[in-house]
């Protein structure tokens, strides 16, 4: 009995020197042949595509602090953390920079991270964002976290309260992977589908052969390239190709349409679309998009790809960003609500249903369309309700005092 207590409150196992044992997964050559990496990536057309709408819409949505305040909530314009999350958060950049660095980190590497720089007080006063490929995570002999950043071929260490650590995807909670080195092959197909489309056209979309003759070739080499020279490249286009000696040309490549080229390419552009959740018509492939689903993918987009985003930054900076005191009271948050905007009359429709039913008053519809309030004597801060509906409760006893004062009598019966 006491061998089985002792089991079951054995004390929990320390930590190791490394961040955790869950699997790696590296960029590097695919089975295509071709490397993969972050920067040859970004040299493809979808993979820049689906990066560059993810992070610019990311980095163009205002991000605002708030505090609780009674049932609601109200902006803190005067705490240090407003300006620097929603104008400059340090000397050398914008916000909207800051955090179109951080999303395109995140989407290749797996990982964004910036160091913060405090005042005197604790404060956060500057946020700089460092390169995640040259950024170490692991942990000490105690089992603590600490980033190791090489720079100048000096490794500068940091501990947890000085780095924001927003991770991606991951198997431990710690670590995010890398979108690119998870989908290398299906890049790498990508790239060399492009590379085999490029030297197709350079030897003016016409297909490789050979060269055969009955007899007797004395420098085969000599031959080839006299031929290559002669005749290869998109500069010796519409040649006419004089053929001597029994010498006999036969194309031996596959033609582009046996091969499926254009639909591999097609193919491969909605694959990386798959990759980063983003609906094809944003990358400019609209062949399985149509007016009346247009909408509801873009909706789709805002939902399932870009709010999971927003959440993990905003938990990953009001866990680092606040002192301890303030955590609980203060918060930051995304304002999201202008991606989730209709068309103009649906709009119209919307609000007209809120002003009826007095969950709107003018002036809230005329902020959330970027116009200037009208002043409360004429009525902007209203709340007004349908004079047609009451209580069912109260339907009886409105109907009999409305008899009352007309002096009327009830309906015969």
């Amino acid at each position: 009995m006491a061998n089985f207590l002792n089991w079951l409150f054995r004390a929990r196992a320390e930590p190791t020197d490394r961040v955790s044992d869950a699997p790696r997964f590296y960029m590097g050559q695919s089975v295509s042949g071709k490397v993969v990496n972050e920067r040859s990536s970004m040299q493809t057309t979808a993979v820049f595509a689906c990066v560059r709408i993810i992070a610019e819409t990311v980095a163009s949505l205002p991000l605002h602090t708030y505090q609780y305040k009674g049932d609601g909530k109200e902006k803190m314009y005067t705490h240090p953390l407003y300006r620097i999350l929603h104008d400059e958060p340090n000397p050398e950049m914008t916000s909207f920079t800051l955090r179109e660095t951080m999303m395109t980190h995140i989407l290749l590497w797996g990982n964004a991270y910036c160091q913060i720089i405090r005042n005197g007080r604790g404060e956060v006063a500057h946020l700089y964002p460092l390169l995640p490929d040259k950024l170490t995570v692991d942990r000490d002999s105690k089992g603590n976290l600490y980033y190791a950043y090489r720079k100048d071929n000096t490794t500068h260490y940091l501990g947890p309260e000085d780095v924001l650590h927003v991770p991606g995807l991951g198997f431990d909670g710690v670590m995010g992977y890398s979108p690119v080195a998870l989908a290398k092959n299906a890049i790498g197909l990508n790239i060399a589908a492009e590379e085999y489309g490029g030297r197709f056209f350079a030897n003016n979309a016409t297909p490789s052969g050979i060269l055969s003759t009955s007899g007797t070739i004395k420098d085969p080499t000599k031959v080839r390239d006299a031929w290559q020279a002669a005749y290869g490249g998109i500069n010796n286009s519409n040649k006419v190709a004089v053929l001597e000696d029994g010498l006999q040309y036969q194309a031996i490549s596959m033609p582009n349409s046996d091969a499926q080229f254009l639909e591999t390419r097609k193919f491969q552009i909605e694959e990386i679309c798959r990759i980063f959740q983003v609906p094809p018509h944003m990358v400019a492939d609209l062949s399985k998009s149509s007016f009346s689903n247009i909408e509801n993918q873009s909706i789709s987009f805002v939902v399932h790809t870009i709010r999971p985003w927003l959440v993990r930054i905003e938990q990953a900076m009001n866990r680092k960003l606040f002192l301890e005191k303030e955590k609980g009271q203060c918060f930051v948050s995304f304002n999201a609500s202008a991606l989730m905007r209709g068309d103009y009359k649906s709009r119209m429709d919307g609000y007209a249903i809120g002003i009826q039913n007095g969950f709107f008053s003018v002036n809230d519809v005329r902020r959330m369309e970027n116009m200037d309030p009208i002043s409360e004597e004429d009525g902007g801060d209203l709340y007004l309700v349908n004079g047609n509906m009451l209580p069912l409760k109260m339907a009886g006893a409105y109907a009999k005092k409305a008899l009352e004062e007309s002096g009327g009598d009830g309906p015969d019966e």
